[in-house]
């Protein structure tokens, strides 16, 4: 490879929230990753940093430029720059979004397990989760489309925040699926904001459809979440863009975006968003051979040392979602249990809501080697966890949904 995706790194004196442990400790947990930054957003940021005085900046036509090239060539959605508008992070555009367009009280649709700052955007905007949890058997998820449909058609549903791919079960949604998912929202004036930050992470060769392009219902209805922080390992930076087709629905979200006080750009934002978009192709091309080895190198330790645990058929994100069913039925206690006997943290799956009790995230976006001391710990921590008898009485171990 071109680009260094084994070096070991030292983050524990960066202020690194990811790395905020005990000495000894390991952490796979929060989604940022433990490789080098592409080198052209490094020179970019290192160009703005020589600078003399850090002021206030514009957001320029070359930002939304950059961003409807990149989703038109890699993703075949032409987006007009005029639909495209800066935003200071995607989790603060989702609770802005849930303030503009669901009353407080009401209720907005989460399809459930699901990123688990999604249900915080909600509950601390004062609406309430309503779940869709998704249907799991045989290590595969899918919709449960008569559920979804009879919540986007209640009365105190406006609002549905779709994750495309998903997180954390790295589903990637088809077209039709996506087309149908549409359908009833518009058929219930329901609007979809879809958080697509993960897109630029799938498998070699998986290819994601950008829920506005999937059918004119889709573009009609939904607002669109998009960044280089996840795919090109700049969270710090917080740079995103929110994308409406729609020029009701842009005027309603920019009105609401502009009250939070979200569209002012941090001195470094935009030249590392354009240094991402228009010269680190390479690097994430890279990047995802790198993670597809990961996720390899993952699926082998398991069925060679942890048969008992059943890695879900994701195809995107560096974030694998394990089956742990067979050994507990509750994974905050068996991954206090492993971080307390090996100091390795990871994600209990509770945190993603009810759907997630019997199941972990594990961050693999890291050198072979560390990857490689991650999973061994693994191994201790479920050796460990078995060898007490804590999980004599299982209340997930047979259940299929």
């Amino acid at each position: 490879m071109t680009f260094d995706f084994t070096s070991l790194i030292d983050r524990r004196q960066d202020h690194s929230a990811k790395w905020d442990v005990l000495p000894g400790e390991l952490p796979m947990w929060v989604a940022d990753m433990d490789f080098a930054t592409a080198p052209a957003i490094r020179a970019a940021i290192e160009h703005c940093a020589a600078k003399p005085i850090f002021g206030y900046v514009h957001v320029p036509d070359s930002f939304a430029n950059a961003i409807s090239r990149w989703w038109g060539r890699r993703h075949g959605w032409v987006i007009d720059p005029a639909a495209i508008s800066f935003c200071a992070g995607v989790v603060p555009a989702i609770s802005s979004l849930v303030r503009t367009f669901a009353p407080i009280g009401s209720k907005v649709l989460l399809q459930t397990p699901v990123y688990n700052c999604f249900f915080t955007s909600v509950v601390n905007s004062e609406r309430q989760v309503l779940a869709n949890e998704l249907l799991y058997d045989a290590g595969v998820y899918r919709i449960d489309w008569d559920d979804l449909e009879a919540k986007l058609s209640a009365k105190d549903v406006s609002l549905m925040i779709l994750c495309n791919p998903q997180n954390p079960t790295g589903n990637v949604w088809t077209a039709d699926e996506l087309s149908r998912i549409a359908a009833l929202a518009c058929a219930n004036d329901v609007v979809v904001v879809s958080d697509e930050i993960h897109c630029d992470l799938t498998l070699p060769g998986v290819a994601y459809t950008p829920f506005a392009q999937a059918s004119p219902a889709g573009a009609d209805c939904s607002i669109t979440l998009v960044a280089p922080t996840k795919a090109f390992n700049i969270a710090g930076i917080q740079s995103s863009a929110v994308i409406a087709p729609s020029p009701r629905l842009r005027t309603l979200a920019g009105d609401g975006l502009n009250r939070d006080e979200l569209q002012e750009a941090n001195f470094f934002a935009i030249d590392a968003t354009l240094a991402a978009f228009n010269q680190s192709e390479d690097w994430l091309e890279e990047l995802r051979e790198q993670l597809a080895i990961n996720w390899s190198q993952l699926e082998d330790f398991l069925a060679a040392s942890l048969p008992t645990l059943r890695l879900v058929a994701g195809q995107a994100t560096y974030l694998p979602w394990v089956d742990c069913r067979a050994i507990c039925d509750d994974s905050a206690e068996l991954t206090d249990f492993i971080r307390q006997e090996t100091g390795l943290f990871i994600n209990p799956g509770t945190i993603y809501g009810s759907a997630g009790e019997c199941f972990v995230r594990i961050n693999i976006a890291c050198p072979p080697a560390q990857l490689a001391d991650g999973l061994t710990r693994l191994a201790r921590g479920v050796e460990l966890w078995l060898a007490r008898g804590s999980n004599q009485a299982l209340t997930c171990g047979n259940a299929d949904n």
